[in-house]
């Protein structure tokens, strides 16, 4: 996981964008990961720790009838904890993690069921590469073993989209370059 943190940390760097993050079952997890890597002050805004329900509802903006009728363990709410956490922290890119790591199911939910999100900066644009990404994970094991997996897989998701983008620049400069053909 460290190699995975240091090199979003790089990319975000060259690219001159920063990372916040809102973290509920991974309680700071992905934080620590992402500033245990040297230059981490470089790229990384901060986090929000929301583990309460209200503190989503309060600090980072998920709306409160979600939050009533479907819970915090929800693809939708953790596409608006990584959102929120972009808003209130002025970064261009927003993780998030919620779930269940046990050892009781919670809000109707099994143990293992987890959401992450990345919320970037091409979601305010609508097309091109970033924006707003979710995932739905099943993970098996006990409480240390899921909020593990789950700083790595957000980590990931976040890694992935930061190539793709990379990559979707390369070509655009190379169709530039190259008379557009």
């Amino acid at each position: 996981m460290a190699s995975q943190a240091a090199e979003v940390l790089r990319l975000l760097t060259v690219r001159g964008e920063t990372l916040a993050v809102a973290e509920s079952l991974t309680g700071g997890l992905v934080a620590a990961e992402i500033t245990a890597a040297p230059g981490a002050s470089k790229a990384f805004r901060g986090s929000v720790t929301s583990y309460a329900t209200d503190v989503k509802r309060d600090v980072l903006g998920v709306d409160a009838s979600l939050l009533e009728q479907r819970g915090a363990v929800d693809a939708q709410v953790a596409a608006q904890m990584a959102a929120g956490v972009r808003k209130v922290l002025g970064a261009d890119w927003g993780l998030a993690t919620t779930g269940v790591a046990g050892p009781e199911p919670q809000d109707g939910q099994p143990v293992g069921t987890v959401f992450i999100a990345v919320d970037g900066p091409s979601a305010e644009v609508g097309g091109g590469f970033g924006g707003r990404k979710v995932a739905a994970l099943r993970l098996n094991g006990g409480r240390t073993e899921i909020r593990r997996e789950s700083v790595r897989s957000v980590l990931g998701l976040l890694l992935a989209e930061l190539e793709h983008e990379h990559l979707g620049n390369e070509r655009a400069q190379d169709t530039e370059q190259n008379g557009g053909n």
